[in-house]
């Protein structure tokens, strides 16, 4: 496999250019953005982006355009789609190996997905594929998926464990994903997954005693995390071990996530907010409470709609929380189990389809709002002077046709600090 060249200003310093578009959509400002803020992107028609050695500096009317501002040696291109920020997908559960297409079988005839985990498919059965496959086979796998996520148009987004089920497991699972994470072109960010399943022979208390004593502390030591994330459910944790794993988390310095009422209602998305979590996600059972601390708090309600899709869940509050003002993310999920997809356009559809949510409220969501998920909205997640130029160019000039055409392809290319990346251009 040929992999796509990481962006990288020692090897190529020249990444200056413009690209003039009939449309430029783009939030800006602030993140994250909130209820109607997120409708309300900038759209510039007849529209110039500015970049010089890979950085912003200019987004806005052609007509303005200062000619002092455009590079002797860059690029000069014109394209007749709009230009829209790099998708950020800011949960997915990579590096894993394999697929388990025979739960979906299973599934469809019947099972719960509690019934899969609970015969030890699911997470369990993750775990064992991830630790019975050498390290350079995982990375085989992964890579071209990540080429993938690239060519949909994700130019930043999230690993996580929690397929290891043990401490040297979970630090391995981390060691994989930084070493994905050189190895592909996209801005990553790195999360534990510290308590997501149970691991066999374990008790519940124990483990999360082991999470917080030795685990948390090794991943911090070795620069291992950028967050930790802890799975509140009935048949996982309860809000007793996320309190702990929030104070762990806090005392080495990572931020904290968690995924929130999914199967069921746990309390979880309030207990995010009190607990000062970057997010929390699915939220298919949240209840007012929830939504209304989220409205209130600081912590992002990151939806995921194709797992909602993919297992039958009951749909979240979506409309509940933007009403409430509650700043809202949408992310793949992307696992082998519950949410076998990995492309943000996709995402998108789904969540205008599901959901409700109107299409420039989705690419917030997708950009800015999922940056600001990974501590990344200083530098990516919009197009703004000063901000990294990673953006795509779409096949039509109106974004919306990015969730009326579910299954379309709507990436016409993909550039990274600049440069272009999917496909060669």
């Amino acid at each position: 496999m040929t992999e796509p060249p990481k962006p990288d200003p020692d090897r190529d310093p020249v990444a200056s250019g413009v690209a003039f578009t009939p449309r430029l959509v783009t939030p800006t400002g602030p993140a994250p953005k909130r209820a109607s803020d997120m409708v309300r992107p900038d759209v510039i028609e007849d529209a110039a982006l500015v970049w010089r050695d890979g950085v912003i500096t200019y987004a806005g009317p052609a007509w303005a355009l200062p000619r002092s501002d455009l590079a002797a040696d860059g690029v000069e291109v014109r394209v007749d789609g709009a230009v829209v920020p790099g998708f950020v997908d800011c949960h997915t559960h990579l590096p894993f190996f394999g697929w388990r297409a025979d739960e979906f079988e299973s599934r469809l005839s019947g099972l719960t997905y509690r019934d899969v985990q609970g015969r030890g498919g699911g997470i369990y059965r993750s775990a064992r594929l991830l630790a019975e496959a050498a390290d350079e086979k995982i990375i085989e796998f992964c890579l071209p998926l990540a080429q993938e996520m690239l060519a949909h148009g994700t130019t930043a987004f999230e690993m996580k464990s929690g397929y290891g089920l043990s401490v040297e497991g979970e630090l391995r699972q981390l060691r994989l994903a930084r070493a994905l994470a050189e190895r592909v072109p996209q801005s990553v960010s790195v999360t534990l997954l510290a308590c997501h399943a149970v691991p066999d022979g374990w008790e519940r208390a124990a483990w999360v005693d082991a999470a917080c004593r030795d685990l948390i502390p090794a991943a911090a030591e070795e620069g291992l995390a950028d967050a930790v994330d802890a799975y509140v459910e009935d048949i996982a944790f309860g809000l007793d071990d996320l309190e702990r794993i929030a104070a762990a988390a806090h005392e080495h310095g990572l931020r904290l996530r968690v995924h929130a009422d999914q199967l069921g209602h746990s309390a979880a998305a309030e207990a995010a907010v009190r607990l000062g979590a970057a997010s929390a996600d699915h939220l298919n059972n949240a209840g007012a409470e929830g939504v209304s601390a989220l409205g209130d708090g600081s912590t992002v309600a990151v939806l995921l709609p194709v797992s909602t899709l993919f297992i039958g869940a009951t749909r979240p509050p979506a409309q509940e929380l933007l009403d409430a003002g509650a700043a809202l993310a949408l992310a793949t999920d992307f696992n082998p189990g519950t949410s076998p997809c990995l492309s943000m356009p996709e995402v998108l559809a789904a969540g205008s389809a599901l959901y409700g949510i109107a299409p420039l409220t989705g690419l917030t969501a997708a950009t800015l709002n999922a940056a600001h998920v990974l501590g990344m909205s200083d530098r990516l997640g919009s197009l703004e002077p000063g901000k990294r130029a990673d953006f795509v160019v779409l096949d039509a000039a109106e974004p919306a046709m990015v969730a009326y055409r579910p299954g379309h392809d709507p990436i016409a290319s993909v550039w990274l600090g600049g440069r272009p990346v999917s496909p060669a251009t």
